[in-house]
């Protein structure tokens, strides 16, 4: 297995290490800075500071906006596409085969994470995010063609099952930076998951159904054939400019793929150090195996509390637009699909805002575990509050004396007002304990058995993150529509049943504890130690 003393001598690959760097390792440092950025200069380096890769960054980032795109696109119609479909007459089952069409792409994905992940260890990571872009931009378009639940489930497979690149993706990024800039490089990387949530359900609220909507431009019969196509098209569209720019301007950050590439710029003194340096960090061995990785015991930790991430944020995604869909006489709030759309962009603008100014902030200056331990356990809060704003809604329409179904345009303007702000603070609460994906990724840079294991360590912590993600829409909905047909709990037993959950995945992440807790203000200084 590959030795962690690449914190000293490989920026590319930072693994923290108790060992102190050896007398050569400036020298060391500066030639391998050379050889992976040949115009990075090392006196930036040495000074504990690499500059970050700008361009790379930003291609990455647009090779990454395009899966939040995908998969945030269909949440402000799946449950109209759903009643359309006629899959069931019962209105309160809608919830359970929406949440079957969404679980579907996080099982494809499942079982196709870690397997790309594991290839881009061997023929690189440029060719696998290249193919996954392209697979997605297939899917999305067979999904808006799609007239049955069966090939509505099989095109979202397909997206599922490209989209496991997102290992792949989180790998070039950790290749791409080290703990002396990854506190910078990490929120500009997790921007682009919520301008995708934001971008996403825009798209999917605004031109779903665009012969209702805008009947001047769409007035062909193919558009009410198929009124979801048109999202779908422009997510796809969306995609194939992501695999422009992944082609002509992405580059290999794989060292094995980058080999001879940097070789050119080294002179042949410089080789032999270099070909070391490779056959022991990550040039000389196979990937680890998953019971090799699972040995580890932060890998462990950060696989098991990274499942509960995923369950408890997949999970609020799926009741908060149930809750936004549903009828106020059930406790929901009744909004339209572009209401719910408009929700999620405010949802990925906060998002957005939080990760400019608020996350580099913690990254930089709090103890890591503790700041992942700490947002994790915030879902607990926002399953409390979600169910409180539906009840604020049906109490302030209680007297309200009409045949036709409730809606918040009934109401007052500062009921309505309060509903909309009551929102913003959940959505913003809710972002706030989506923090962990970004600390996680930290987290497996730093304890990755190697270099050469970064590829399959973030292959299997986001194979566990998706393992739950497949089944946690379907369990989400599922309990929703049983505390609605049964009135549990005035049809809130769903809450209770979430918040419960939330709090054993914050006892899932006190397995954290006995891992290393640093702060990137300390990873960063930490590569300079003398």
């Amino acid at each position: 297995m590959a030795s962690q003393r690449t914190l000293y001598t490989d920026p590319d690959h930072c693994s923290l290490s108790p060992q102190p760097p050896s007398p050569d390792s400036d020298e060391s440092r500066t030639l391998l800075a050379h050889a992976v950025y040949p115009s990075t200069d090392s006196r930036d380096t040495l000074a504990g500071i690499t500059p970050l890769p700008i361009a790379q960054l930003a291609c990455l980032c647009i090779c990454r906006i395009t899966d939040p795109i995908m998969f945030t696109q269909i949440l402000p119609y799946v449950n109209q596409m759903m009643t359309d479909l006629h899959v069931t007459d019962d209105p309160s089952r809608i919830g359970f085969y929406s949440g079957l069409v969404e679980s579907s792409f996080a099982v494809a994905q499942v079982l196709s994470i870690y397997h790309w992940a594991r290839l881009s260890d061997v023929i690189g990571r440029r060719p696998v995010i290249l193919l996954a872009i392209l697979g997605m931009a297939l899917g999305s378009l067979f999904f808006g063609l799609s007239g049955t639940l069966t090939s509505v489930m099989l095109s979202r497979s397909v997206s599922g099952f490209f989209s496991g690149n997102v290992a792949v993706l989180h790998s070039l990024l950790g290749e791409l930076t080290d703990a002396s800039n990854q506190a910078i490089a990490f929120p500009i990387y997790g921007l682009t998951w919520p301008l995708g949530a934001i971008i996403g359900p825009l798209i999917g609220g605004t031109f779903s159904n665009p012969a209702d909507r805008f009947p001047w431009l769409f007035a062909a019969e193919f558009w009410r054939t198929y009124p979801y196509f048109l999202p779908g098209f422009i997510a796809s569209v969306v995609a194939f400019v992501g695999f422009g720019f992944g082609y002509f301007f992405l580059e290999e950050t794989l060292p094995s793929k980058r080999r001879n590439k940097s070789k050119r710029a080294l002179s042949s003194e410089d080789l032999s150090a270099w070909d070391d340096d490779k056959q022991d960090g990550d040039g000389g061995s196979k990937p680890p195996t998953m019971r090799e990785l699972l040995a580890v015991p932060a890998i462990r930790a950060l696989c098991l509390s990274g499942s509960a991430q995923s369950f408890t944020s997949t999970a609020f995604d799926v009741l908060f637009v149930l809750m936004c869909y549903s009828p106020i006489e059930t406790g929901g709030l009744a909004l339209s699909a572009s209401e719910i759309g408009a929700a999620l962009a405010m949802a990925g603008i906060i998002s957005v805002l939080l990760q400019m100014f608020v996350i580099p902030v913690l990254l930089a200056r709090c103890d890591l575990v503790r700041l992942y331990r700490t947002t994790l356990g915030l879902w607990t809060y926002c399953f409390a509050l979600l169910p409180l704003i539906g009840l604020f809604a049906r109490t302030a329409l209680a007297s309200t004396e009409t045949d036709a179904p409730l809606n918040l345009a009934m109401a007052t303007s500062a009921v309505r007002a309060g509903v909309w702000v009551a929102i913003a603070v959940l959505l913003a609460l809710s972002k706030l304990a989506c923090l962990p994906y970004a600390i996680s990724m930290i987290l497996v840079k730093m304890h990755a058995p190697g270099a050469k294991a970064l590829g399959v360590s973030n292959g299997l912590v986001q194979f566990s993150m998706s393992f739950t993600r497949a089944f946690s829409p379907a369990f989400a909905s599922s309990i929703f529509a049983l505390s609605l047909d049964c009135n549990l709990l005035g049809g809130y037993f769903w809450a209770l049943v979430m918040m419960f959950i939330g709090v054993l995945g914050t006892r899932v992440c006190n397995s954290l504890e006995g891992g290393q807790s640093i702060s990137g203000a300390e990873a960063a200084a930490a590569m300079v130690a003398e």
